[in-house]
């Protein structure tokens, strides 16, 4: 960064650490106390509920306090979407402690824990909805940016829970498990539209209605459509000025390129035990960086993602002390790119289609056991992929698989004693690609008094390989069956500590081992191909602190420290930046009716795959929302990168000869949503 840019970032850290010392100062917290005693307006419920330590599902397959919970938890809630004006998964993770996000004008990439590969498809975290594994079945990709199957606008709560989940759900569950719990129809009890427009033309719209009937029947429907031209971007490295790429043109200027649309539906219907889910999403997004070597400012560069699922769930209470769980679920994947070479058109296409089933029983036993034990099975229908020029007609792959997964699982919650909990479990599971897998989970969790918890967490997790690891054949890759599945080892040392019903710090200490890392490397040049080998090692330190005053002030700001390595070269990684800071903070202008949302956000300088350095950078963030002014109203508007920083992020080899790819300026939203 230039010496302005600096000034700037020492500037911002100030700003940071001064709210920071206003968070948790005393006389702050007393001020806002003294402002509500004398003002007559009621609490809001949703102050009341904030009392009561929050609950997560996903961490354990039940409901349970985040305290007790066998992992280090966050929650975001559909008032922090709305307050902060979350747009994406993406955005939401952003903003939460020790993970970061890479966007290469074409995926979103989230980055956990140090570990953050360009271009690695997600497929290292597990990303649910509502339970249901949203990764596909040929690439094992979580979507989290407009390519999402689900609207945030549907979103009832985010959980984050950090740390190996296969001892529970199986594969791709390394760094975190996702779950997204969506909004019932009592929710809504009535028909919603929203409308938003923003920059470079992008505008988005939804229909939805819910509602719970008199007959116990609740069902939510919601359809959106999506559409952005995206922007005039300048690439320097294909200005003819400063670049002898034969691809270079247009002095460096890529136009109509960076378009992205997309159109979604979802639906959920429950009657007693039962539910029936549904969700779909077909998007396109333009490629204006002339990736994988192709034409540049060519807008006929581009990919659809389309994808859905049903999902059939059974839920039942046997007794006060035994529920059973039984689910089937049918998904597809379809992923299409258009990528031209020299005028020529090279499709690249996958089709996935999948089926299964899960049963769970949960039991207490003798008030001192909360036991679970399950079984999965997964058909992998069809796992397609093809790869072939136009014209003339050139094919490089026709792959066609099938495969079967099968599983079991089991996790015992032991009540040593009122202070002492013990929770211990394991998965086992075989793959028809390289067999058997088993993952172990122990959490030792101490509270010597209340509202003080200490948690020591240690579990295994995996990542099999996916078809288009093993089998993906093109004139510049070769395939690999021989592949065997990644694997992590971590260690983990919790500290929560809530104060009075508001406030709460956690620390958290982490290392983990990754062995056999798949990577693609050169084999016989120009190919490529994917192998396992490398070994990662990081050690951690995060804390957070988080405090709601009585008057509306929320806050949150985290910091973390990270170090991550090739175990075998002691070398840093590309893309792991070794600080984070966050800070969330909203601000109620009229009470209850209209806040501010503040969001600061820094990330360290990163290495890129050349070896040099991506800048670090300060994002901040601030939305004004307002609710009830008018009786059905919602209305925010948000700029996003309030000083116009520039900045960019690494991106994989894909991209040569670009190392980092430009992110967005200074950029608005309006948003209008009206309730019949």
């Amino acid at each position: 960064m230039n010496r302005g840019a600096n000034m700037y970032n020492q500037k911002q850290w100030i700003f940071t650490m001064l709210v920071l010392s206003i968070l948790v100062s005393s006389p702050f917290v007393n001020y806002a106390q003294s402002d509500v005693a004398a003002s007559s307006a009621p609490v809001s419920e949703e102050l009341l509920l904030f009392q009561e330590i929050p609950s997560v599902y996903g961490a354990s397959k039940y409901e349970q306090k985040v305290t007790e919970a066998p992992s280090s938890v966050s929650i975001i809630t559909a008032s922090e979407i709305k307050k902060y004006g979350y747009r994406t998964l993406a955005d939401i993770l952003r903003s939460i402690r020790s993970f970061y996000v890479t966007y290469d004008r074409n995926y979103s990439y989230v980055g956990a824990r140090g570990f953050g590969r360009p271009a690695d498809y997600n497929n290292r975290i597990l990303l649910l909805i509502d339970g249901h594994r949203t990764n596909d079945n040929l690439y094992d990709m979580a979507f989290l940016g407009t390519d999402a199957i689900l609207d945030v606008d549907l979103i009832d709560r985010v959980e984050i829970i950090r740390g190996p989940g296969s001892s529970l759900y199986g594969s791709n569950a390394l760094f975190a498990v996702v779950n997204v719990i969506t909004k019932r129809g009592r929710d809504l009890k009535s028909a919603e539209v929203s409308s938003d427009a923003g920059s470079y033309d992008t505008y988005k719209a939804r229909v939805s209605y819910g509602n719970r009937y008199q007959n116990g029947l609740d069902a939510i429907v919601s359809g959106t459509v999506y559409d952005s031209k995206g922007q005039r971007l300048y690439v320097r490295e294909f200005d003819p000025a400063f670049s002898t790429d034969v691809r270079a043109t247009n002095g460096g200027f890529t136009n109509n390129t960076d378009y992205d649309r997309f159109h979604s539906f979802f639906t959920k219907t429950s009657f007693q035990d039962f539910t029936l889910e549904g969700a779909y999403s077909s998007r396109t997004k333009g490629i204006p960086t002339g990736a994988f070597g192709t034409d540049f400012n060519d807008p006929g560069n581009k990919t659809t993602d389309t994808r859905g699922y049903v999902d059939f769930r059974y839920e039942r209470n046997i007794g006060r002390q035994t529920d059973i769980t039984a689910r089937i679920f049918y998904d597809y994947y379809e992923y299409a790119g258009d990528y031209i070479y020299s005028g020529i058109v090279n499709k690249d296409w996958g089709y996935a289609e999948w089926w299964g089933s899960e049963v769970k029983l949960s039991s207490r036993l003798f008030n001192v056991h909360r036991v679970i034990v399950g079984a999965e099975y997964t058909d992998n229908v069809r796992l397609d992929q093809q790869n072939f020029n136009v014209a003339p007609f050139t094919s490089y792959l026709d792959d066609k698989r099938r495969s079967q997964i099968w599983a079991f699982y089991g996790q015992d919650e032991i009540n040593i004693f009122k202070q002492l909990t013990l929770t211990a479990g394991m998965r086992y599971g075989h793959y028809d690609t390289f067999g058997d897998t088993i993952n172990p989970r122990l959490a030792v969790i101490f509270t010597p008094v209340e509202k003080s918890t200490f948690k020591l967490l240690y579990g295994t997790a995996f990542r099999a390989p996916s078809p288009f690891e093993l089998y993906y054949q093109s004139a510049t890759n070769d395939p690999n069956p021989d592949l065997k599945p990644e694997k992590i080892e971590t260690y983990e040392l919790v500290y929560e500590q809530y104060l009075g019903d508001h406030f709460r710090a956690t620390t958290t200490g982490f290392y983990y081992k990754i062995n056999d890392l798949i990577n693609q490397i050169e084999a016989t040049p120009p190919k490529t191909i994917f192998r396992n080998i490398e070994q990662v090692e990081s050690r951690g330190f995060e804390v957070e602190m988080e405090n709601k005053w009585a008057n509306g002030i929320d806050g949150r700001i985290s910091y973390t420290l990270q170090r991550t390595v090739d175990a075998q070269t002691n070398e840093g990684l590309s893309n792991s930046p070794e600080h984070l800071v966050k800070l969330n903070i909203t601000v109620p202008l009229v009470r209850d009716k209209i806040f501010a949302g503040i969001e600061e956000q820094y990330t360290s300088k990163r290495k890129t795959i050349s070896g040099d350095y991506a800048s670090d950078f300060f994002i901040t963030n601030v939305t004004l929302y307002s609710q009830r002014i008018i009786e059905g109203f919602e209305l925010s508007a948000s700029i996003y990168n309030l000083s116009d920083v520039k900045y960019a992020d690494p991106v994989s080899a894909d991209f040569k000869p670009l190392n980092t790819v430009q992110q967005d300026g200074r950029t608005y939203r309006l948003k209008l949503t009206y309730a019949f």
